[in-house]
């Protein structure tokens, strides 16, 4: 966009003054005050003969003359100017078809998008140009050649974003952790991703505009500050053009465009776009989650239940599973001390009374007396508390013994109804697939409908 200032740096200033003022006048859509200077013709820039030529499409007039001198000095920018700037000024039908072709160029997937290309781009979506220029544009991006091996990832998830990491069926309600299981969870999630899909897609294909409430205007009837302003704007664009703004943004990929237009609260004309370009893309991924959602039920599963690994069949939990179950929950009980203090206490009880008798009978003196009598009390003593021990170690033998059999009947009580919660999800899975079904084939539907879904 050189130019020669051979003329003098004043009428570049001039120039551009000018072409300012005009964008303003058209931004504003034709109600500021605005009488068209005279501007100067700096030798080999096409700008002054793009404006002349411009006015004279606005005015009616033949712009034939001003045009080809433009086009003779750069055909692609005076192009971009006159399609970007009838645009701004809502008067985008009156562009020649060519232009657009002119002005946009080539688009590839290893170059970067223009801002020239992207403001083109949004125009056209957007209506600026009528339903032509949306297929214009749509042929243009249906050209590029995505890779191959494109990962339908990403474009998920860009369309249906902050997906639940784990998706609990009705069936499983009370045993969610079940649902963690790769061979439960895959269909579901393939299921639930699937339904998001499609309304992802219903969404895009039918945000249309109330009447009378077009698109957003490509020009600047709001007032927003220059700075406000995104480098791919058709106005912002425009000012680069004229040489009334600073140095262009950096530019954007074409995936990364896309990708950015399906995203939730992206512009609806330019979400359409993308989704048609991508459309191959989707549909193949959807056919994918249609088919996983198909996965047979499993005929087996490992499940952890209060703490144990339970295998769940159809027939019901596997006997081994539930066994070694029952002897982790015995083994889980705290130690119990033996018999040999009770019984050791019992017993020399017995020996301190017998010996007691002895002392009794044979002793005669006074002494004796007394100390059979000590000799007695202390056996009885130690008999006593044996006796207190064998009896609170009795008691707590039945507890634990309770307490097992309260465990194991309420792990085999939670296993039959986990085998009748996974039976109710085999009976689901058969409603899931033709869901499934139906997704893939009203999104088939609705991507199929091409441009004429814009």
């Amino acid at each position: 966009m050189s130019m020669d200032l051979t003329a003098g740096p004043g009428a570049a200033t001039e120039l551009r003054r000018g072409a300012e003022a005009l964008l303003a006048h058209l931004a504003a859509g034709g109600t500021t005050p605005f009488t068209m200077p005279k501007l100067p013709d700096i030798d080999g820039y096409w700008l002054p003969p793009a404006i002349e030529a411009l006015v004279a499409i606005m005015s009616g007039d033949d712009p034939v003359e001003p045009l080809s001198r433009a086009a003779q000095r750069d055909e692609q920018h005076t192009a971009l100017f006159l399609c970007l700037a009838l645009a701004v000024a809502g008067q985008g039908d009156r562009i020649h078809a060519s232009w657009l072709g002119i002005a946009f160029g080539e688009l590839s997937v290893d170059r970067p998008v223009t801002h020239g290309q992207r403001a083109l781009w949004i125009a056209a979506a957007r209506g600026a140009y009528g339903p032509a220029g949306k297929i214009f544009v749509l042929r243009k991006l249906d050209s590029v050649t995505l890779p191959a091996d494109e990962n339908p990832g990403r474009w998920l998830s860009a369309l249906v974003p902050a997906e639940p990491a784990v998706v609990v069926p009705p069936s499983l309600a009370d045993f969610p952790e079940l649902a963690e299981i790769p061979e439960i969870a895959e269909p579901t999630q393939a299921a639930s991703r699937l339904a998001r899909l499609r309304g992802r897609c219903v969404e895009i294909t039918s945000s249309r505009r109330p009447e009378g409430s077009p698109s957003p205007p490509l020009g600047n009837q709001e007032q927003r500050p220059a700075t406000a302003w995104q480098h791919d704007e058709p106005l912002a664009v425009l000012r680069t053009l004229v040489g009334a703004s600073g140095p262009e943004g950096p530019m954007g990929s074409l995936v990364g465009y896309l990708l950015e237009d399906l995203s939730p609260g992206a512009d609806p004309d330019l979400a359409a776009a993308a989704l048609h370009v991508v459309s191959p893309i989707i549909r193949s991924a959807a056919e994918n989650l249609a088919a996983a959602t198909k996965t047979a039920p499993p005929t087996s599963i490992t499940a952890p239940l209060l703490g144990h690994s339970i295998v769940l069949r159809p027939a019901g939990p596997d006997a081994s599973s539930l066994a070694a179950a029952e002897r982790e929950i015995v083994h889980s009980m705290p130690p119990r001390p033996g018999p040999a203090r009770p019984y050791g206490a019992i017993t020399l009880g017995v020996v301190l009374v017998i010996a007691a008798v002895v002392v009794c009978l044979w002793g005669a003196a006074g002494w004796a007396l007394v100390a059979a009598a000590v000799l007695a009390l202390a056996g009885i003593g130690l008999g006593g508390f044996g006796a207190w021990l064998r009896h609170t170690a009795t008691l707590q033998a039945q507890a634990d013994a309770q307490a097992v059999a309260g465990q194991v009947a309420e792990l085999r009580e939670l296993a039959e109804r986990a085998v009748a919660a996974l039976h109710e999800y085999a009976r689901e899975a058969e409603a899931r697939a033709k869901a499934a079904d139906d997704d893939l084939a009203e999104l088939t539907r609705l991507i199929r409908r091409g441009p004429r879904a814009i």
